[in-house]
């Protein structure tokens, strides 16, 4: 490297750590999200008539938000791998890295607030 470039530009040693951790947080907490989420309509399975409908209709369309937003996680992971590994991108790294696994928390808590309960 020549004398001109600034030490932000070096290249970060541990860069991996924080998308490595986010990874194998944020799969697993999504698919079991999921899961959560694509079981719940048994809780109504006792429920009949205009209950059944009721649940149905506030379930489809929290499923779809919860389904969709699973996305922005997505998103964060691949952004927290894809900022280039210099020191000038390590908080942004990381950052996005903590932010992947929160935002399926709060996708988690939003399909509850959603869907009205029986």
């Amino acid at each position: 490297m020549s004398d001109s470039t600034p030490a932000t530009d070096d290249r970060a040693p541990h860069a991996w750590i924080a998308p490595t951790v986010a990874t194998v947080v944020t799969l697993p907490l999504a698919f079991l999200a999921f899961v959560f989420v694509a079981l719940s309509p048994m809780a109504c399975d006792s429920c009949s008539g205009a209950r059944s409908a009721e649940f149905s209709a506030d379930f489809i369309p929290a499923f779809w938000t919860f389904l969709i937003g699973l996305l922005l996680p997505l998103g964060l992971l691949v952004t927290s791998w894809v900022l280039p590994w210099h020191r000038r991108n390590t908080v942004r790294r990381r950052k996005a890295a903590l932010l992947a696994p929160t935002a399926v928390v709060l996708l988690y808590l939003l399909f509850l607030a959603l869907v009205d309960w029986p």
